[in-house]
């Protein structure tokens, strides 16, 4: 068996998209994933599998969950293992957090090539891409800057596609508890 961490974009977003955890965690078992977990309302999971191909896998989870709540939901997949080695290489061990300061990863579909020189500082210093690698992007955004998510999110989306996800790094350190 294999441990995989599940990441649904767009869901549960100001009322819109709505999936229930406790649906999502039957609709995995369901699927025969077994060891369901849920984590946040944003659409996150761990769950054990057989072995399988990634990409089979995370589609027969896409076809689920449309079955199941009426609507496309982009699905972004990794093996346990590899958030594992992501948090093992503490990306933001030289950031000094703050009460203003968030730290996000985003999940990328594929591997990019970006006009933008990594690390990335935007002009008013708000925003900052510390790290690409092939299937992650790992970013700063300082509030006191007078920026929010939506302002980081629109740049990411505009370099990188919009079959991303991002999640708070607290979220990451979540699963590996």
């Amino acid at each position: 068996m294999i441990r995989h961490a599940v990441f649904l974009r767009g869901i549960n977003v100001g009322g819109n998209k709505k999936v229930p955890m406790a649906q999502l965690k039957v609709t995995l078992e369901n699927m025969g994933l077994t060891d369901v977990k849920t984590l946040l309302a944003s659409g996150n999971a761990m769950f054990s599998a057989k072995k399988e191909n990634i990409i089979t896998l995370t589609k027969r989870i896409a076809a689920a969950l449309e079955k199941e709540f009426g609507f496309t939901i982009p699905v972004l997949m990794r093996e346990m293992s590899r958030l594992e080695e992501m948090f093992a290489s503490e990306p933001f061990k030289a950031i000094k957090v703050t009460k203003d300061i968030r730290l996000y990863v985003t999940f990328l579909s594929e591997v990019h090539k970006t006009k933008l020189k990594i690390p990335y500082t935007s002009d008013d210093k708000a925003i900052r891409i510390l790290k690409l690698e092939d299937d992650a992007l790992y970013s700063v955004l300082d509030l006191s800057k007078g920026k929010g998510t939506v302002d980081a999110m629109a740049i990411i989306e505009k370099e990188f596609g919009k079959l991303v996800t991002t999640r708070n790094w607290n979220t990451i350190e979540k699963m590996m508890k």
